[in-house]
């Protein structure tokens, strides 16, 4: 066998979120920062996205991550973050499933009890506690990047369902939150088809309703996420469903979720600096987190967050492109992929 290309990569899942950290067999991406990093896979080699995540290498339900080297003296490593369709600027669970395989790997070196690290997203600089026992990484806590509500209660129209409130929050990305109780769901795992396909429509409809862009990086200017809140099922504070394009469920409660919906909370006076906030998944796994402290992001007021949530690593493996694979950069089908098309054949990807 001759391969054109091979990746190796650790597969991990955060509370049942996973992702492929991939750790060997890039090429150069240049870039001073993981946003420009980020920025030149995007536009440049998002064949390399493709190749990881589209069946038949990948599937829908599933991230990836590049791992770099950081040129930020404040930094012990960089990483850029993919999904099905786009490339989020921060996300809690692929910082916690990267923070666990770059330590359990010896990537990074490990200290127990308590390992501290600072890793750079495309967002900015995220700083890490991990509690380790006996090799195995056992929680990971980040500090997110600063966050900010843009909108509470904001109405957005869609259709089939007139008049929707919105609250609209940045935690690493930009989030439509919106109570699914109001419209009838518990947020159990067989309402997920349903949650995800109105959750994409209401996501829509809030893109082209109301206009949001990052005070200090105008870059970050899309309603990346959606979300479903809800009351708690199993004894936490709060329940979630975290929409990601083109169509399906987060599987964890999503830690840049986690923090969007406390700093909802937070800016109606509902969740104070320090008090343990529990959020609950679809799969009824859980992260905690808390406010950490109010801060200013441009003109807005702002909080910075800690979430927690553990990781477990699944696979070591090589992902690997044969020279006369008809598929290399892979395909969707609306089946699994929700409103996804299939991407033509390109022989020079």
């Amino acid at each position: 066998m001759s391969a054109a290309r091979v990746f190796r990569t650790v597969d991990a899942h955060c509370e049942g979120e996973a992702t492929r950290v991939v750790v060997g067999g890039l090429v150069e991406v240049p870039g001073e920062t993981m946003f420009a990093k980020r920025r030149y896979l995007e536009t440049e080699r998002d064949d390399l996205r493709r190749t990881l995540l589209f069946e038949p290498r990948g599937q829908s339900c599933l991230s990836a991550v590049f791992v770099f080297p950081t040129r930020n003296p404040e930094a012990d490593a960089g990483f850029v973050i993919m999904e099905g369709t786009d490339y989020p600027p921060m996300s809690g669970t692929n910082t916690i499933n990267t923070t666990t395989v770059l330590l359990e790997t010896g990537r990074l070196p490990m200290s127990e009890p308590v390992t501290e690290l600072t890793l750079e997203a495309p967002a900015g600089l995220v700083a890490v506690r991990a509690r380790c026992e006996d090799g195995k990484c056992v929680e990971v806590t980040f500090r997110n990047v600063p966050s900010f509500a843009t909108h509470l209660d904001a109405p957005v129209e869609v259709e089939g369902h007139g008049t929707v409130a919105v609250d609209i929050a940045y935690g690493g990305h930009f989030f439509g939150l919106v109570d699914a109780n109001k419209l009838g769901f518990e947020i159990v795992a067989e309402e997920a088809a349903d949650l995800a396909a109105l959750g994409e429509r209401i996501k829509t409809a809030i893109g082209e309703q109301v206009e949001v862009s990052h005070p200090d990086n105008p870059g970050i200017h899309d309603i990346g996420l959606f979300v479903w809140t809800g009351r708690p099922l199993v004894g936490g504070d709060a329940r979630n469903a975290t929409v990601v394009s083109p169509g399906r469920i987060d599987r964890s409660p999503c830690g840049t979720a986690t923090t969007a919906r406390m700093t909802v909370l937070a800016a109606r006076g509902e969740l104070a600096p320090g008090q343990e906030f529990v959020h609950e998944s679809i799969l009824s796994t859980t992260f905690r987190g808390q406010v950490v402290e109010e801060v200013a992001v441009g003109d807005l007021r702002g909080v910075t967050t800690e979430v927690t949530g553990s990781a477990w690593i699944y696979s070591i493996q090589s992902v690997i492109v044969e020279p006369s694979d008809p598929l290399p950069t892979g395909y969707t089908l609306s089946d699994t992929w929700g409103t996804a098309t299939p991407r033509p054949f390109d022989p020079a990807a």
